[in-house]
This record gives C-alpha cells, structure tokens and sequence, in this order.
C-alpha cells in the first residue's frame, strides 16, 4: 500500500477586496491534491494560513478547506495568531483533536508531528525546551513507524539573506535531537516561498512554495520580494523501503482539477 502526504504552505489568507486571489490558490491547490491516484494520506500546510492572525481570517480559512475530504492539518506560522487559530480549530481534526498547536496524528503507517515554532512579535522562530522534549518523547513512541515533523520556520539557512534572518533559532538543537531516532523520514517547513532541499539532522528538510505567491531568489543581501511564479506543492511519497519528493504544478495550464 502507497503511504504520501502532500505538503502545502504559506497561503495567507485574508479578507476584504484583497481576499479572493489567496483563497482561490489554496482551493485550487486542494483541488489538485484530489486529482492524485491514489490519494494521499494526509495534507499539511506549514503556516502562515492566514496574513494577519485575524478571527474573520481564520473563518474564511474554514470556509475554503471545511469540506475537504482528506485528513488536513495545520501548522501556526509567524503571520498567525496561535489564540486566533486555537479558537477556530481547536479539538477539530485540523489540529489533530489538540487544543494546542503542537500535536502529533498517529496515522497506520505514519506518524505526523506538527511544532508551533512561532515567536510572539518576531518573523523569527524558535522551539522552546518544552516543546523539544515533548518531540524527542513522540519520537520514541512508535520508533519503528516512519515520521514527518512539521513546522514553519526552515531551521537551516537557505541561502536567501533576508530570509535567513528570520529563520528557526535554535535549529541545531533539533538536528541533534532529530538525529538520535532514526525513523523521521522528512522535516517539512515554509516560510521561504520557495522549494528548498538540504540533509538535515540525519534526514531530509522540504520547504514548501507558497499557494499564493513566491519568494524571489535573491541570493545577495537585498529584499526578495513576491513574484506571481508558478505555483505548486509537494508530495512525499515512500516508495519501497525509500522516501521520495515530487514536486506537483498547480497554476500551469494544463494541470488536472478536482472538485470538493
């Protein structure tokens, strides 16, 4: 049996005249994951749901993604606001029945753990010791099944200075703690607006392009901007006794649609 999950990030949701174009890429990515045969296990989309951490934000984020027909969970990004989403989603499947937004999905052939890494304030992330013991504990549960952590913030440097100023704090203290288990198959993140790929903590970092727009490559010290790029996102697919990344194009003519 195939096991996959389609990574999402960065859709930014929000409301007013300015609210349709995000809202539209989010459903036609969603719409594209149901075109996959066959379906993935899952869905996550790694933050920044929405623009502002607004209440009315999060609500139009309910209306696009409540009847989604595949389990679909959300991690906190520095545009969020964790209350905000709490208040909204909490107990709900989208965040794994917690009320909170650290939690982790128990799935047959997988383990999902989704981290807030999100900083009060700051564009920055960082995990506090709390939440990294409650990891290594997950981890250790089930060390046989394979297991994919999620969160916002890249905890390695992309090579995009603006962007590397604002990434996780403290991601040399996950990469040691992630490299003492061996069965976390991927570390998937966002924030950058682009996909990105690096060994990391003994297994494999993703980051996700945005649903909406994409970070500019700018590889010196300058701000990147958005660019209107093609749009896609990701789906981490084991095959055999191997994990594999594909990369699946949304926004191009050609791509098959579903409906939901």
């Amino acid at each position: 049996m195939t096991t996959s999950l389609a990574h999402l990030s960065d859709p930014h949701l929000t409301t007013g005249p300015l609210g349709g174009a995000p809202a539209q890429g989010l459903h036609r990515a969603l719409s594209r994951v149901l075109t996959l045969s066959p379906r993935p296990d899952c869905v996550v989309i790694t933050g920044d749901l929405v623009e502002r951490g607004a209440p009315e934000e999060y609500r139009a984020l309910r209306e696009v993604i409540g009847g989604f027909p595949l389990p679909l969970h959300l991690a906190a990004g520095n545009h969020d606001d964790p209350a905000a989403l709490l208040d909204e989603f909490g107990g709900t499947p989208f965040l794994g029945g917690a009320e909170g937004t650290s939690y982790a999905v128990e799935l047959p052939a997988l383990t999902l753990i989704v981290l807030d890494s999100t900083v009060a304030g700051a564009p920055g992330g960082r995990l506090g010791a709390p939440q990294l013991e409650w990891l290594d504990s997950v981890l250790a549960r089930r060390p046989r099944t394979p297991a994919v952590v999620c969160l916002h913030h890249p905890p390695l440097p992309v090579g995009i200075p603006f962007l590397d100023r604002m990434g996780l704090e403290n991601g040399e203290e996950l990469a040691g703690l992630l490299a003492q288990h061996g069965n976390v198959v991927r570390v998937l993140a966002g924030h950058v607006h682009r996909q990105v790929t690096a060994a990391f903590g003994g297994s494999v970092l993703a980051t996700a392009p945005s649903t909406h727009l994409q970070s500019g490559l700018v590889l010196h010290d300058a701000v990147p901007g958005h660019l209107p790029e093609p749009t896609s996102f990701l789906l981490h697919l084991r095959s055999g006794s191997a994990w594999v990344t594909h990369t699946v194009p949304i926004s191009h003519g050609a791509a098959p649609v579903g409906y939901f």
